[in-house]
């Protein structure tokens, strides 16, 4: 028994395909109520086992979005093989102007789901949950990244309203800036307004309540990766084959130079948590691909696909440009030196990408196999 549901704040839309049924069954429930979706599923099944006299599997399928990966595990742990899709790699109609609606899009999901099932690999990318452990494990880090973005709006905040009075000079992230916005001056030398000096006291106590917080998280990774550290010496001295191969992805990224706790911490928990069969799986993983176009005599190239882990794209990028920074005698540093020499501008940007992928492939198959990046220099 097929079943596709399709999510929303408000309903869910369950579509249904029993067995010797070519009819496609819908029907709707009201958003998270989960009981009543089992309750559904576990009638439709006792009636096709019924009709058809033998036992019957389900097998679900849902889009990949808001409600996160709860209700793939409530179904799996109630018997039911659940699948979670990448809603992006579903073909649809190519017409200017296709219809779209709940029912039409539950339909192609139980269609998709089906020829899957069938053993058409290729016509979906499905998603690999990561597990509750992991899942809660890099909350640390994606925390941080949305602390640190509402710290830079904090910053930028306090200096628009300076700016508005003729300041320029004030850096809120120094730590007497308490002091120093009591000394401001406007621009013709008298004191700041009152109800503004007051704002920006205001503004002050949130952006300290934010960097507070971040130190909070980081002070928090640290102490993981050194407890990781001293498992992996541990396991390493126990071990009897090469230590790089039994060491924790982090504390392992953190040998190499132009690589710090949280570059490390985004490594392992957004990438090197779950295993890929070769490079090219990695690289599609982080949508650090290239997307051809190529049709009779059109051959355009149209960028990277973007279609992986946004987090993880956005880190190598970052990693890259530190990588041509502390490791100018590794291969990559060479061979980006090579193509791009001393121009600028979008040549560097363009070859920056294909460095952050092929770095990627390298540091999986450090982490992995132990095979040092050709060139890197380890930290002291």
């Amino acid at each position: 028994m097929f079943v596709a549901l399709e999510l929303s704040r408000s309903t869910w839309l369950v579509a249904v395909n029993a067995p010797h049924i070519d009819k496609i069954s819908k029907y709707r429930v009201e958003a998270g109520d989960s009981a009543a979706l089992l309750g559904l599923l576990s009638r439709l099944r006792a009636e096709a086992e019924r009709r058809s006299g033998r036992s019957v599997k389900t097998i679900s399928i849902q889009e990949a979005g808001l409600d996160g990966f709860w209700l793939h595990r409530l179904l799996q742990t109630n018997g039911v093989e659940s699948h979670v899709v990448d809603a992006a790699s579903i073909a649809v109609n190519r017409r200017r102007r296709r219809a779209k609606t709940d029912r039409i899009d539950v339909e192609t999901l139980l269609r998709t789901l089906m020829a899957w099932a069938r053993g058409e690999r290729q016509v979906c990318s499905m998603v690999r949950p990561p597990s509750p452990e992991e899942e809660d494990a890099r909350r640390l880090t994606r925390e941080r990244a949305t602390l640190v973005t509402e710290r830079v709006r904090h910053v930028n905040r306090i200096k628009s309203l300076l700016a508005t009075q003729g300041v320029f000079v004030f850096e809120p992230i120094r730590k007497d800036r308490r002091k120093r916005v009591e000394q401001l001056r406007r621009w013709d030398g008298q004191p700041l307004p009152p109800r503004l000096q007051a704002q920006l006291l205001r503004e002050l106590d949130r952006l300290e309540l934010i960097i507070s917080q971040i130190a909070t998280l980081e002070a928090e990774r640290d102490r993981i990766l050194q407890a990781n550290q001293a498992q992996t010496e541990g396991a390493t001295r126990r071990a009897t084959v090469e230590p790089a191969v039994v060491s924790a992805p982090g504390p392992l990224l953190l040998r190499l130079r132009s690589i710090g706790p949280e570059f490390a911490s985004v490594l392992a928990l957004e990438a090197f948590y779950r295993k890929f069969g070769n490079r090219r799986e990695i690289a599609a993983y982080s949508g650090l691909t290239p997307s051809p176009w190529k049709s009779g005599g059109i051959d355009v190239e149209q960028g990277i696909s973007k279609a992986g882990n946004s987090r993880l794209r956005r880190t190598m990028i970052q990693l890259a440009w530190l990588w041509l920074r502390h490791q100018p005698g590794s291969e990559l540093s060479c061979w980006f030196r090579h193509r791009v020499g001393d121009q600028r501008g979008k040549i560097r940007r363009i070859t920056i990408v294909a460095v952050a992928r092929k770095l990627l492939v390298a540091l999986w198959r450090y982490v992995t196999q132990g095979v040092v990046p050709n060139g890197a220099e380890m930290k002291a």
